[in-house]
């Protein structure tokens, strides 16, 4: 009995320790577990004040730049070919870097100049989703986009250029046959064709067909079928609508510079250095149609009896008359430049009151 007892007395004692055996081992364990957690908060809080504090070192070292206050914007120029537009562009690319936002071209596939809806809404979610290339100046040759017809909380700012209708369109014809100073080597599409822009006229053939010059109607008028209907009266209403609702502005070639000029005055984080640039720059007029022959006065007459010059004239003259509209707000300087004014505003009667002032 008494062995038998203390076998089990003993059993019992060997039970209790092995228990309380464990029992220390798992809070050792634990108290591991602990301390290892708490290094690595500790670990994970320097390396998050480190980061802070190269944040904030990148923020005091960028705020001086231009950009700061337009990391969101997209500036979108669906530029109109053969209207100084590539010299425009040039300028964009060399002042991208110093000013601190992105130029991107959009290349459609055939050089259309038209997308169809479903490419409309990925380049739409593409620029207003890629935030690490904003702010963005985008440019190609595409018609008007409306962003907001595809339910976009961000519209982009769209500029443009036109050119006089007939002018542009002789240009466009010598550049299909002799190419430009800008890729001189480039062989075009109807390059060896010596015919000169009057006699294709005095033929009435297809190059030189006053229906040509149907596009600046249409770059201005958008994506609707009736944008690209040559003469289609709605087109050119649509135009005017967008090119006084959609673009903050839209110059002309003959003024290049002044569109530059209040380009800078409006938008200086892009823009900023540009008036002065583009005087001193070897890049100012890029590039230059070759062999351009001036048409006849007979040449002339024929192509402003039709139809579609007179509305793209049309077109012309009512941006030409918004443009100078914006000119007269702004100033000239003895040098014969445009200038912007300066803040021409103020704010007063301000309720409550305290001591911040603003102007």
């Amino acid at each position: 009995m008494y062995l038998r007892g203390f076998g089990l007395g003993f059993y019992n004692q060997m039970w209790l320790l092995i228990t309380l055996s464990v029992f220390v081992i798992t809070v050792i364990f634990y108290e591991m577990k602990i301390d290892r957690f708490e290094n690595n908060r500790v670990s994970l809080e320097a390396s998050l004040a480190r980061y802070q504090k190269l944040e904030s070192v990148n923020q005091k070292q960028n705020s001086g730049n231009s950009s700061s206050q337009h990391d969101d914007t997209i500036i979108v120029y669906n530029r109109v070919p053969k209207t100084a537009s590539t010299s425009f562009v040039n300028i964009a690319y060399d002042l991208c870097k110093r000013n601190g936002f992105n130029v991107l071209h959009l290349n459609i596939t055939g050089n259309l100049h038209i997308m169809s809806l479903a490419d409309q809404a990925r380049f739409i979610w593409n620029v207003t989703h890629w935030n690490v290339k904003k702010p963005a100046f985008y440019h190609g040759h595409v018609a008007f986009i409306d962003f907001q017809r595809f339910g976009s909380t961000q519209r982009p700012i769209y500029i443009n250029l036109l050119r006089r209708p007939l002018d542009r369109l002789v240009s466009y014809y010598y550049f299909l046959r002799f190419g430009d100073n800008y890729r001189p080597h480039l062989v075009r599409r109807k390059h060896g064709d010596k015919m000169t822009f009057d006699e294709c006229v005095e033929q009435d053939l297809p190059d030189c067909n006053p229906d040509q010059m149907w596009l600046q109607i249409p770059f201005l008028c958008g994506h609707s079928a009736d944008c690209w209907t040559p003469g289609n009266a709605w087109a050119l209403e649509e135009a005017k609508r967008n090119l006084i609702s959609q673009y903050l502005v839209v110059g002309v070639m003959e003024q290049l510079s002044d569109f530059i000029a209040i380009l800078e005055a409006t938008l200086p984080g892009f823009f900023r250095g540009a008036v002065e640039h583009f005087k001193h720059s070897k890049k100012a007029h890029l590039r230059k149609t070759n062999q351009k022959l001036k048409p006849k006065e007979s040449t002339i007459k024929k192509i402003e009896e039709s139809r579609v010059w007179k509305m793209e004239n049309e077109l012309y003259e009512f941006a030409l008359e918004q443009f100078e509209f914006l000119k007269r707000k702004m100033t000239v300087n003895k040098d014969g430049e445009l200038i912007d004014k300066g803040q021409q505003f103020m704010y007063e009667k301000i309720s409550p009151k305290s001591q911040t002032k603003y102007s």
